[in-house]
């Protein structure tokens, strides 16, 4: 397998992903790709002009490398979406991705994955909110994840996978707080992530996510 060029470390942002730039490096390697052959790797839609059309959780985005932006539909039309840190991560996954990786097999934590000692420090998975939103609540967390399509998973004391992209997971593990333990959450992936993402980037589609959680959570 080529080896894959790690990313920089993202920059510091905001958890909304504000004042955070694509680099352009990243938008040339993706132009540089065969569409069709990736849309088959990635379950993205390729449409007719050369941009890509996939769902992440419950909303449909499309990445146009043309234009260099994400774009989400209004009525019957595309409109450019300021959301910086899913342009990030969707042309980081696009640009990296080599092959069809199997998806449910070989589950793991950040401890498991071969840049796992990037996930320490301030790179700790942010948890912490979610457990605060969740932790006695899990038919909320259950409904907050079924909003965003999530799949119910039969883990820990609720569990749900989330598919941030068609063929790249996440797997939400809650346990609920009682009178001798408080209630914890644990972030899970396909091992193949690895093969896709640099470590940081794992951090940011984790962040990412968890903001559509702990959206959803509150609309309830």
């Amino acid at each position: 397998m080529p080896e894959r060029r790690r990313s920089p470390a993202p920059p510091a942002y905001a958890p909304d992903g504000s004042h955070l730039k694509v680099a352009a490096e990243h938008w040339e390697r993706l132009n540089q790709k065969d569409l069709l052959q990736l849309s088959a790797q990635t379950q993205f839609q390729l449409t007719h002009d050369g941009r890509l059309v996939f769902k992440f959780l419950n909303r449909s985005v499309m990445v146009d490398p043309h234009a260099r932006c994400l774009q989400r539909p209004v009525g019957a039309n595309w409109e450019k979406v300021d959301d910086p840190l899913l342009e990030l991560v969707s042309v980081l996954y696009l640009s990296s991705v080599q092959d069809v990786y199997p998806l449910g097999r070989d589950i793991v934590g950040t401890k498991d994955l071969r840049e796992g000692h990037f996930f320490q420090g301030p790179h700790e998975l942010r948890t912490t909110l979610l457990v605060e939103r969740y932790g006695n609540d899990l038919q909320g967390f259950r409904q907050a994840s079924s909003r965003l399509e999530g799949e119910r998973m039969d883990m820990a004391d609720a569990a749900v996978r989330l598919k941030p992209f068609p063929r790249l997971h996440l797997y939400y593990l809650l346990w609920e707080g009682d009178e001798e333990f408080p209630a914890r959450m644990n972030v899970l992936f396909e091992r193949s992530i690895e093969n896709i993402l640099a470590a940081d980037a794992i951090w940011a589609l984790v962040n990412r996510v968890s903001t559509e959680l702990l959206k959803s959570g509150a609309e309830i």
